[in-house]
């Protein structure tokens, strides 16, 4: 077999063998049509707006891995021509097309006053933090509207979310410094760095950094919402964190995520098996512990305030049973069920149920002993529950994607013996 240059923590180099490069042709060949296909076909201007300004990034990262089969990259010579084959270059082009350019356009729309230049839960953001400074609470008293409630008047997140509006609240809505997204993009890369230093800096295989970086999911969200980002990446900081043995930063970490968005709750679940796996009895106990703690200071406060609007707005309405429903819809098995009436949204529910029941028997008789096992058990618990859901969209799925990634990622940085290097490369790459 031939040999692969390995990095200390295991990553392939830059350049690749062909099998990588066949599937990154079927990586960017799969991005580029949905790019292509959300701007001609989305309902949404954001949407939209994204899918033309991305296409370029993509085409170009087809092109590339496409040129890249027809030569030797490894034999490619000078500095502006191994930049060209490199397989990180599109990435990164990737990331300034796919958001940056896309989110900066929309930005500007939005201050025109442009429908649709950002997905509701920007702005339902922004106004939980007015409510929480004007009232002690981010949730809207359904019952003081004099009217039914509609789809707007709820705010199905948890009161930590509520920081990422306090821009707006401070700097007015002419500023558009003050958009959540700015907020949320921000924090999103700051929660990442301080993962990849908690870490020890691995090198991120490429295969990671395309789920990670590059993956429509992650780039789109980015640039019309973001919310889902920024929790995901707090799932990344609590992986790192368990991976450097640091079981209370762990907890504390995914107790915030929690508390900004209840989709967290299966990770948290994940990771407390997976430190008592890993760590032991006493360190599941302080896990726990923090847990408690922490959720209660940065819930119980709100929750006190109005008990019942809290379950309305984060608990009942989210999962379908709220006054008004979700407009939550995609073409998942969940949602499908759900969509036939009230017996297929109760059906709906039991399969949710009972996914989360296999996977918690699952969980009992092979818990995760590794970082990346936790990470992988991640993606698949919440891959399940969006999937069953019965309010859900096919953008969160972002979740699963992204923490896909990391397990390749925490994989490749678990340094593997000489003889397991070549299969672990192939595995990652």
């Amino acid at each position: 077999m031939r040999p692969i240059a390995m990095s200390r923590w295991g990553a392939r180099n830059d350049t690749g063998g062909r099998r990588s490069r066949q599937l990154d042709v079927v990586f960017y060949l799969a991005c580029t049509v949905f790019a292509g296909s959300t701007a001609l076909t989305s309902e949404f201007f954001g949407y939209r707006i994204w899918g033309a300004i991305s296409l370029a990034g993509y085409l170009f990262g087809l092109g590339q891995a496409v040129f890249a089969l027809r030569t030797n990259p490894q034999a490619t010579v000078g500095r502006w021509r191994r930049l060209v084959v490199s397989r990180h270059t599109p990435i990164g082009l990737i990331a300034v097309l796919g958001m940056v350019v896309p989110l900066v356009v929309l930005l500007i729309t939005r201050l025109r006053r442009v429908l649709w230049s950002e997905q509701p839960e920007v702005w339902v953001i922004e106004r939980s933090m007015t409510l929480l400074l004007h009232h002690g609470t981010p949730y809207t008293d359904l019952a003081a509207l004099g009217r039914p409630p509609i789809v707007d008047d709820y705010t199905p997140y948890g009161p930590v979310m509520t920081v990422f509006g306090l821009p707006r609240a401070i700097l007015g809505a002419a500023s558009p410094l003050g958009d959540a997204r700015i907020a949320f993009a921000v924090g999103s890369v700051a929660i990442v760095a301080l993962a990849l230093r908690v870490a020890g800096r691995p090198s991120i295989p490429v295969r990671a950094l395309q789920l990670v970086v590059a993956c429509p999911l992650t780039v789109l969200t980015l640039s019309v919402a973001g919310d889902d980002v920024a929790i995901v990446s707090l799932m990344l900081l609590a992986l790192a964190l368990l991976h450097a043995r640091r079981p209370i930063p762990c907890a504390a970490v995914i107790t915030v995520a929690v508390s900004m968005k209840l989709t967290a709750t299966p990770a948290l679940v994940v990771l407390a098996v997976a430190v008592a796996a890993m760590l032991g009895s006493p360190a599941l106990a302080r896990f726990l512990a923090t847990v408690a703690g922490l959720g209660t200071v940065l819930n119980l406060p709100v929750l006190l305030v109005d008990p019942g609007s809290f379950v309305e707005h984060v608990i009942r309405f989210p999962v379908g049973l709220g006054r008004a429903h979700s407009p939550a819809a995609s073409p998942l098995p969940g949602n499908l069920i759900a969509r036939t009436g009230p017996i297929g949204h109760d059906i709906a529910l039991a399969l949710l149920l009972l996914g989360g029941l296999t996977m918690a028997a699952w969980l009992v008789r092979r818990p995760p002993r590794t970082t990346a096992d936790a990470a992988l058990r991640m993606a698949i618990g919440l891959a399940g529950a969006i999937m069953l859901a019965p309010a859900t969209r096919y953008g969160y799925l972002v979740y699963p994607v992204v923490l896909l990634g990391a397990a390749f990622a925490l994989r490749a940085a678990d340094t593997p013996a000489p003889e397991d290097t070549v299969a672990l490369a192939e595995a990652v790459n």
